[in-house]
């Protein structure tokens, strides 16, 4: 068993600042009632058309349909597969939510869709998150592709525009979901999202908006088997009551074989997809994510990886062959004609670091202004620095304490006193020169001996650029949780005094020797005060049949439920015959 407590102990510190506190007293009895009526819901609309395991998916990881899940018994179901699950506060950096599922750690939002917004919610929700993913990590070939696409997520570029995008996201699904918001509020905030995403058309795509697609198509929106003969496994097609049925339409909704072909098709999460893309089986998601892998800047480096990196105006990290990762604003690099990197310079705090971390004396404190340093190998010397020992640097004329020049292949000169060399593992990684001077092949000066101090990185290969810093945790490139969090609502009174029918209504539900005696007397004290909420009229009417209460107060409260269909929301009146259907299957029952 696992607390909380135990799971942010676990993580890297860098990721604790975003685990949430789920105070189970905070859901309201009308959130239980979300909950539940979603919940019942899907799981009759899905029995057939959902992948078979995922009615058994919900009982292995904790799932109970009658009420909001508490994540101390989820994780004591998911820790039986090997994963965890930690609460978040709604939106949180897209990097971050996917590096939790690289240490198989399921995140799930603590704050449930509002009433208002039981169909769809624009914010992520218990709903979404633990009965949409959570059922099919007990399929082990999809755990894995959960925990592989964490760790490419860990590695793919983020673009300025991408991070923009993504706080705009968060802003308006805060305010939507806010019962205080004004309409002025929430025109502002899809303005402002609207105009994100158009500035970030003008940049090119960023691998982390490719895999994102991917993610939407697969664990958001997938479907497995073939184009004739699917079921759904996507946790957004899971969720939500209205696109679990529509997306079953052939006519409307294209199927298409999943393919690599998927990244090249953008998604709007503000309406229902125009084509799904179907797998064969959970193994072929992780044999697509191999191929997305392949090409990426983590794997590729070198001129290609350094260009994406300068064009995302983010930080990211450059991997010398020696291991040395340089962390940074990347914003120039110097290349000879067939491409090779010569030179590479960040802007702004910068971090050194090996393995994933950080050298000492390394920071962004020290490095604050930024990094530059030759790539590439010396006139008359085979092997890359970094393979050389001490006594083998000094017969080649570098010896600490002495006055070296250091002549690279690419025209690039390093002229100074070598005070110090960083090692690790056998493998020289820096070398530290006072009194120096770095000129490239037309003289122009890159480094100034009145700058102060030269930190050479040593390697003639860029292996690998990917993106974030090397070390989160000396350099964390989100602090805390964005500023904006989510909300509780302050409630009135008259909806305080709705919350306690529910919560009797739930008591009366629960226990065993309700009569229907006490149904019908609760039933007729809330008689004036229930008009237009239509999901407690519906709570009533099913405890009073379950009960078999007055057959007058039944109809009568049918007919309420009736009668909101003329004046309820779109929404609310594909909720409401729900409902309804419901009841006539319990009544014919």
């Amino acid at each position: 068993m696992y607390s909380q407590q135990q799971i942010i102990d676990s993580l890297p510190s860098h990721l604790r600042p975003f685990i949430a506190h789920q105070d189970y007293n905070l859901y309201t009895p009308r959130d239980q009632a979300v909950w539940r009526f979603l919940m019942h819901q899907l799981v009759e609309n899905l029995s057939e058309s959902a992948h078979p395991i995922y009615l058994e998916g919900l009982r292995r990881t904790g799932i109970n349909i009658e009420e909001i899940p508490k994540i101390e018994v989820m994780n004591d179901h998911l820790n039986e597969i090997g994963w965890r699950a930690a609460v978040v506060d709604g939106f949180i950096p897209p990097a971050i939510f996917i590096e939790f599922l690289a240490h198989r750690v399921l995140v799930v939002a603590v704050n449930i869709r509002s009433y208002a917004h039981m169909l769809y919610t624009p914010a992520p929700d218990i709903i979404h998150e633990s009965a949409g993913h959570a059922p099919f990590i007990i399929d082990i070939d999809y755990a894995e592709y959960l925990q592989r696409m964490g760790e490419l997520g860990r590695r793919v570029i983020t673009n300025k525009g991408d991070i923009e995008v993504y706080e705009a996201i968060r802003s308006l699904s805060i305010v939507k979901e806010s019962p205080n918001a004004t309409q002025a509020e929430i025109d502002a905030a899809e303005t402002h999202l609207k105009d994100s995403i158009e500035r970030k058309k003008e940049d090119p795509i960023s691998e982390a908006a490719l895999m994102s697609r991917l993610q939407w198509w697969t664990t958001e929106y997938g479907l497995v088997g073939t184009v004739d003969d699917y079921k759904i496994f996507g946790a957004g097609l899971l969720s939500s009551l209205g696109e679990s049925l529509n997306c079953l339409d052939d006519q409307k909704v294209k199927k298409l074989p999943l393919t690599l072909q998927a990244i090249a098709t953008d998604y709007d999460i503000t309406r229902e997809q125009p084509q799904l893309f179907v797998a064969r089986s959970c193994r072929h998601l992780s044999q697509v994510a191999e191929e997305f892998a392949r090409n990426l800047a983590c794997n590729r480096g070198g001129k290609y990886g350094l260009d994406m990196a300068i064009a995302a105006e983010t930080v990211n990290t450059a991997v010398y062959n020696s291991g040395l990762e340089v962390s940074g604003l990347l914003t120039h690099a110097m290349y000879d004609p067939m491409g090779n990197p010569t030179y590479i310079k960040t802007t702004g705090p910068t971090q050194l670091s090996y393995n994933e971390r950080q050298l000492s004396g390394h920071g962004i404190e020290y490095h604050e202004h930024g990094f530059g340093s030759p790539v590439g190998k010396l006139v008359a010397i085979p092997n890359c620095l970094s393979t050389y020992h001490i006594d083998d640097l000094r017969d080649l004329g570098i010896e600490m304490g002495k006055r070296v020049t250091l002549n690279f292949l690419s025209g690039v000169s390093v002229e100074g006193m070598l005070k110090n060399i960083t090692r690790r593992d056998g493998k020289n990684l820096l070398f530290t020169f006072e009194d120096c001077t770095v000129t490239d092949l037309d003289g122009t000066i890159l480094f100034d001996p009145g700058w102060g101090v030269f930190d050479m990185a040593v390697g003639y290969r860029i292996d690998s650029v990917y993106g974030g810093s090397a070390d989160p945790a000396e350099y964390p490139l989100y602090n805390n949780p964005s500023d904006t969090a989510t909300v509780a609502g302050d409630y009135d009174a008259t909806t305080l005094e709705l919350f306690s029918l529910y919560g009797q209504t739930r008591g009366l539900r629960e226990n065993q020797a309700t009569s229907a005696a006490q149904v019908e007397d609760l039933i007729r004290s809330c008689e004036n005060k229930v008009q237009e909420e239509w999901l407690l009229i519906f709570e009533l009417l099913e405890l009073a049949i379950k009960t078999k209460a007055d057959e007058a107060l039944v109809s009568a409260l049918e007919a309420r439920l009736e009668s909101l269909l003329a004046t309820e929301s779109q929404e609310n009146q594909i909720l409401i015959r729900y409902g309804i259907n419901r009841i006539a299957t319990q009544k014919a029952s």
